[in-house]
């Protein structure tokens, strides 16, 4: 007896062969079983392309958020979520260094990591490594440029969206919870209301969670 497997829609596997054979239309095959009893497989590589197709759209509009001075260093930074590695800090190092002279102003410098953050697939868990990038440079940005820059004529909610997924990450600050009570509370109002528009449940229930802003006195 043998056996000839149908591996993730993509190719076939037989002992008998050396390798697996590629498959040019893995729909097309999987038609077979889904019209004699066995929907499963086909259900199963239909979501594994509406992912596929996801995650190249959440890349393409990270890739274009990307500031102009970083463009040679995207596919470096795409590759993290390939090869599942983190980023080094010789590459935040790299980053930094690029980042500063571009946007010497750190309130412009803010905003560019801003806009970023909130690009691509805009998760707080989950996300592709590559994306991890604008918060981890973000977490040495004083929360007074940050706040700063949201309170900037140029903000808009693409800055907005990236504020919300960098205050509400875990430990994405080493003061997290006096950094956002001291967020001023229309600024506050903004990124709850951005929060809640995303449609992401975890990120509204995180910023649902936020301590109450400190008042000036």
């Amino acid at each position: 007896m043998t056996a000839v497997v149908l591996h993730h829609g993509d190719a076939l596997r037989w002992d008998g062969w050396e390798s697996d054979a590629l498959l040019t239309d893995g729909r097309l095959l999987l038609l077979w079983p889904d019209g004699h009893g066995a929907p499963g497989p086909l259900r199963e590589f239909e979501e594994a392309e509406r992912r596929r197709e996801r995650a190249q759209k959440e890349a393409a509009h990270w890739r274009a958020a990307t500031p102009t001075a970083l463009d040679d260093l995207a596919d470096r930074l795409l590759s993290l979520s390939q090869t599942g590695e983190r980023a080094s800090p010789d590459l935040l190092n790299a980053l930094r260094e690029r980042l500063e002279p571009a946007f010497p102003d750190p309130v412009a410098r803010a905003l560019a990591l801003l806009a970023r953050y909130g690009a691509g697939s805009g998760r707080c868990s989950g996300s592709p490594l590559h994306e991890e990038m604008p918060g981890l440079l973000l977490k040495d940005v004083p929360i007074t440029a940050i706040v700063a820059s949201l309170q900037d004529f140029r903000a808009d909610s693409h800055h907005c969206a990236g504020a919300v997924r960098h205050l509400v990450g875990w430990k994405s600050r080493r003061k997290q919870k006096k950094d956002i009570a001291a967020v001023p509370e229309p600024v506050r109002i903004r990124l709850l209301q951005e929060a809640r528009a995303s449609g992401d449940h975890d990120k509204q229930a995180r910023a649902e969670r936020w301590p109450a802003p400190t008042r000036a006195r």
